[in-house]
């Protein structure tokens, strides 16, 4: 009898044991991207902790793509927000079309001449496929927006201050929209 009691709390305790080492991980990868590092156009490191506090919109951005002129409108909302808490982290990509061929320096060269850009810029990365960024891993399969791939260039994705996935908006929502706005504007009131 009490060999059945040990191994009927030995299980339970193993159980319990599994499942919240489970529910903790799927929290950090489901929800959160602060324990990401990425890497700068310059090509050092950033850890993405480092904006805790802070309401970000993840992007990622082309530069020969019909979105592109979407530049000008997150520029916009970077000078609108930025002083109450705001960052813009816009990620280049060439998943779509090819349509950013360019290397670090021209892709800032461009982003500087054409639209005045003064939100970070960071290394080119992948959003599709098996070389996915982590970053994207984490943003397209988390709880609280639609799981799935991007589909194009200029996706938004809107970071909580606690560095949380809290809205996903498709390339058509233009950067100034009302839906995005409000989302940014209740993001940074709390």
């Amino acid at each position: 009898m009490k060999w059945k009691i040990f191994l009927s709390i030995s299980f339970l305790m193993l159980f319990v044991f599994i499942n919240q080492n489970f529910a903790v991980k799927g929290e950090a990868m489901g929800s959160s991207i602060n324990n990401i590092v990425v890497k700068d156009t310059f090509g050092k490191d950033v850890n993405l902790s480092s904006y805790k506090g802070k309401v970000l919109l993840i992007v990622n951005v082309a530069s020969k793509c019909g979105y592109t002129p979407q530049y000008e409108g997150l520029e916009n909302l970077y000078k609108k927000f930025n002083s109450k808490g705001f960052e813009i982290l816009a990620f280049p990509c060439n998943d779509f079309g090819g349509q950013e061929p360019g290397t670090n320096e021209e892709i800032r060269n461009f982003c500087s001449t054409n639209y005045s850009v003064t939100f970070p810029l960071f290394d080119k990365i992948k959003v599709l496929g098996d070389k996915r960024s982590e970053l994207y891993s984490v943003l397209i399969n988390n709880e609280s927006t639609e799981k799935g791939d991007v589909k194009w260039n200029f996706e938004k994705f809107l970071i909580d201050k606690e560095g949380n996935i809290v809205a996903r908006f498709r390339s058509k929502v233009k950067p100034e929209s009302d839906e995005l706005v409000q989302a940014i504007e209740k993001e940074l009131s709390k």
